[in-house]
């Protein structure tokens, strides 16, 4: 997960009050997705799973 600005290649959804935006073709590979936020004491951040997901660890550390 990265910051970036959306273009023509994007799905966009807003979902309480965050925009997120994916590559359409990427999109098709991994549909569904799911992005939650973790709080653990030995690793917080983003958690996202979709259908390409590796089910072991977190998606924004290294846990």
């Amino acid at each position: 997960m990265a910051l970036d600005e959306p273009n023509e290649k994007d799905k966009v959804f807003e979902l309480n009050g965050l925009t997120y935006l994916i590559d359409t073709s990427l999109l098709g590979q991994t549909n569904p997705i799911k992005v939650d936020y973790m709080e653990d004491p030995h690793c917080s951040g983003f958690a996202i799973t979709s259908n390409m997901s590796n089910q072991s660890g977190c998606g924004s550390c290294s846990c």
